[in-house]
């Protein structure tokens, strides 16, 4: 089991908590998502990570990121074109390798997979809906705990992001004199939350600087809102986290830190071996 500083890697607690969610879904909420589509996206982001670790000369094959880029593919992207559920997990997962700088990936798998896609075609959109109040507030509840397991992993992006969007969506509020019921209306809404805790939040993909990172989640909250709010376009976060991730390298040479590497696999402890009984000495008097 990996660990950094004694604590268990936080993908593992990302994969069980959008697991069971996208299970709960399918199972109970009736998601527009069927089983079988959702073992295709999984199962083509997997396959693409060993494809790539195997022949692209890249890091040991390891699955836990691909399982965490399908997941979230199944719980935000909707199709009804098979091969373009395909080719989202491939996007995903192949941008990873593809698109790199300095030796780190510019952009945020699942993000990009879905921007990609969007934007070529007009057979790709985005689910926010389909949770309801208690699979919404279980699903808050579960994100919230994941900052605390995710403390390694950098989670001030996500609370920089969320005070600044939060400020954002009120401050537009009181200026037009709106009831702060529709404000918290737009905060209660699943996408937002798989965004936040789980696309924003990816330390392989935000700036390496803790100053960079706030920059950086301020940036991707003003670009949401203007794309939403002045713009009128639907998913300004997903249009805005795909523009501002280019900007990343530069923030990383203006604003340098230390940059973020899952801690490998312990090994595996030494063998405990019988103490070898000592022999008298011949020939002492």
């Amino acid at each position: 089991m990996d660990s950094r500083g004694g604590r268990i890697d936080p993908r593992y607690y990302q994969i069980a908590v959008l697991g069971a969610l996208l299970a709960y879904g399918i199972g109970v909420l009736d998601f527009d998502m069927s089983l079988p589509r959702a073992v295709l996206i999984i199962g083509t982001a997997v396959l693409t990570q060993c494809a790539f670790s195997i022949g692209g000369n890249g890091p040991a094959f390891d699955p836990r990121s691909a399982l965490i880029s399908g997941l979230s593919l199944c719980l935000l992207l909707r199709t009804n074109n098979l091969l373009l559920a395909f080719a989202a997990a491939v996007i995903a997962v192949g941008s990873k390798f593809v698109i790199r700088i300095r030796g780190k990936h510019v952009f945020n798998p699942t993000n990009i997979a879905i921007v990609a896609l969007m934007a070529a075609t007009g057979d790709v959109w985005v689910s926010p809906g389909q949770w309801g109040n208690v699979a919404f507030f279980a699903f808050l509840m579960a994100c919230l705990g994941g900052l605390v397991v995710n403390r390694a992993a950098r989670s001030d992006v996500t609370l920089a992001f969320m005070a600044s969007w939060v400020a954002l969506l009120l401050g537009r509020s009181i200026w037009l004199g709106e009831p702060l019921v529709i404000p918290i209306h737009r905060l209660e809404n699943g996408a937002l939350l798989l965004f936040t805790f789980f696309m924003i939040s990816d330390p392989k993909t935000t700036p390496d600087s803790r100053a960079g990172r706030a920059v950086f989640a301020m940036l991707v909250a003003l670009g949401g809102w203007y794309v939403q709010f002045r713009l009128f376009r639907t998913n300004g976060l997903l249009w805005s986290l795909a523009a501002c991730s280019m900007l990343v390298p530069l923030i990383d040479r203006l604003l340098p830190g230390r940059r973020y590497v899952w801690a490998p696999a312990l090994p595996p402890p030494l063998p405990i071996r019988a103490p070898v009984p000592s022999r008298a000495v011949e020939g002492c008097a």
